[in-house]
């Protein structure tokens, strides 16, 4: 968010707008108070207004926060020179050069402000005659106006011969050899001056008959063939422009986002309207306007503003997350329109053509969440209880024959067309169990008893898969849970029996060495039975079976440590003889 807030400051500060610059390297140095760059970047915006205590300030804390950084003396030293406090700003301007002696704009600081200190200590020197035409802005405009010396201003040496006369008259004697600053100061002074190649002697002729003045060489250029303004004034004159363009853009921008938050949609379509027409190279304007017209559900104007956002983005290789927000926006407006599960894979491509670009945690969900709506409506559109009742039955002619393989098939086949059928799931188990896959298996035995909690069948398929798997205490409780249903069920009595025998062998310790290892270790993967024998309390009721019988008996009157112990029994790692 800081660096955010400092690349528009660093954007605004650019383009001249330094109060702009302000406000956003106010809002990150609250963000990132320790941040040395930030306070430099705004002493350096005040300084440009002029605001030189406000400079001054922060030009200290940069030197607080970052003492080993040369452009926090620059910035230290231009603030007092602002203020005509040179003695100050020699200080500062030195300390810096302490730190890098070779920076060029801290040894021109120091040199300014040694002049300015110089000057101040020092009688004012005679006014220059020609003092007059050098003041204020006409200078600027009379140099401008002339085709002549409209051509020197592109040049940053005579620009600055002149910014230097304009502010000591008196320095003039040091440019008149200099045939351009001649050519102005006769530009200015509306006179014709001669200026001789390695003289140092001027005519200046009577101003009330002033002959046709003597053209440089790039003025006889222009006599020889005449051309229009030359095309770097055009340029900068087209960059003004566009500058100005940008700002009236960012306007009508937080004109929509205002109307936008009101919910005055069509103010808003008007306002990223114009912006679009004033700015062509911010894709911005086009995704605000593309958020607008999903809010108004119209929905294939959205998707047409993102497609041109894409594509101007590419073109322009805006920020990927630009580009990103475009494809998210658009992936919505196609799920909006989404009317059969065919409709969400275009919106589904357009989310991971997003991600692609940047991954964004809200267009992750919303792919997430088109995924799942394609398969609700996938599995609502093969509804067919109708169908599913025929592949049941192809399933069970199968089992019958042992063809467990084709009746799962036909038993999934029957589950797309009707999933909340517990008869298909039972089985299915049933066909699981045969092929000896017991997890499948089980798992298709709960999600029977889910969908029918009173379905016999289920827990008869269930505890069969528990037996198998010799987790008999686990298989009991399942028959048991059954007969709770259907009290009279012979297979889920039958099944009671059997794992009765089995954990009463358990007990008696009747196995052999070999099953005993196995259940032993098949018991230490589970988790259940890992928190007994980590539990302190069992622990030491382990050890009074062997050590103390009378403690044991005491414990064995605690219904929960009861059924532990039992549990360890079943599982083969406490035999009780």
């Amino acid at each position: 968010m800081a660096d955010e807030a400092k690349a528009k400051g660093n954007a605004a500060f650019s383009s001249g707008d330094f109060n702009t610059a302000i406000k956003h390297f106010t809002e990150a140095i609250n963000l990132a108070p320790t941040n040395h760059v930030l306070y430099s970047n705004r002493s350096a915006a005040y300084a440009s207004l002029h605001q030189y205590d406000a400079a001054l300030c922060d030009a200290k804390k940069t030197v607080e926060l970052k003492p080993d950084w040369s452009k926090g003396y620059s910035r230290l030293g231009a603030a007092h020179l602002g203020l005509h406090q040179y003695e100050d700003a020699i200080s500062a301007y030195r300390k810096g050069l302490e730190i890098d002696p070779n920076n060029e704009t801290l040894k021109s600081g120091l040199a300014d402000a040694q002049s300015a200190s110089a000057s101040r200590s020092r009688a004012a020197p005679p006014p220059s005659p020609f003092g007059d035409a050098f003041q204020g802005a006409e200078m600027w405009a009379k140099l401008t106006a002339d085709p002549t010396t409209r051509l020197y201003l592109q040049q940053p040496d005579f620009v600055k011969a002149m910014q230097e006369i304009q502010k000591n008259p008196n320095k003039l004697n040091e440019y008149f050899k200099d045939q351009r600053v001649m050519q102005a100061l006769g530009v200015l002074l509306n006179v014709k001056l001669n200026a001789h190649n390695g003289g140092d002697d001027m005519d200046i002729p009577e101003a009330d008959s002033p002959p046709t003045p003597q053209p440089s060489r790039a003025a006889k250029e222009e006599v020889k063939k005449p051309e229009p303004e030359p095309e770097t004034m055009e340029i900068a004159e087209e960059e003004k422009e566009k500058k100005e363009e940008k700002k009236k853009a960012l306007k009508e921008k937080e004109a929509g986002n205002a109307a936008y938050k009101k919910k005055d949609f069509e103010t808003a379509i008007q306002h990223y309207t114009t912006a679009m027409e004033l700015d062509d190279g911010d894709i911005s304007y086009i995704t605000n306007r593309a958020a607008v017209y999903l809010e108004m559900g119209k929905y294939e104007d959205c998707i047409k503003d993102c497609d041109k956002a894409v594509e101007k983005g590419r073109e322009l290789r805006a920020d990927y997350k630009m580009i990103a927000r475009a494809l998210t926006r658009k992936g919505t407006a196609l799920v909006k329109m989404a009317k059969c599960s065919k409709d969400y894979e275009a919106a589904i491509e357009t989310f991971q053509k997003a991600l692609t670009e940047h991954r964004n945690p809200d267009t992750l969900k919303k792919l997430n969440e088109a995924e799942k709506a394609k398969k609700d409506l996938e599995q609502q559109e093969y509804f067919d209880p109708k169908l599913a009742d025929e592949e049941r039955e192809k399933g069970n002619e199968f089992f019958k024959q042992q063809k467990y393989p084709e009746a799962v098939k036909h038993y999934t086949e029957s589950l797309r067309r009707n999933p909340k059928d517990p008869r298909t799931y039972s089985n299915r188990a049933a066909c699981y169990t045969k092929l000896g896959a017991m997890p499948e298996g089980l798992k298709d035995a709960e999600k029977c008893i889910e969908l029918d909690p009173t379905f016999s069948k289920g827990y008869t398929r269930k505890g069969a898969i528990q037996f198998f798997m010799k987790e008999y205490d686990k298989a009991l409780e399942t028959y048991q849970e059954g007969l709770k249903h259907d009290p009279n069920n012979q297979e889920l009595l039958d099944g009671i029996r059997r794992c009765v025998e089995q954990i009463n062998k358990a007990s008696r310790g009747d196995f052999t060495p070999e099953e005993l290892k196995e259940r032993q270790a098949k018991a230490m993967q589970d988790p259940e039975i890992q928190n007994i024998l980590s539990d302190p309390v069992m622990r030491q009721v382990l050890i009074d079976f062997q050590e103390n019988p009378k403690a044991a008996q005491e414990h064995m009157k605690n219904p929960m440590v009861m059924n532990k112990i039992q549990k360890l029994v079943t599982a083969g790692i406490v035999q009780i003889k």
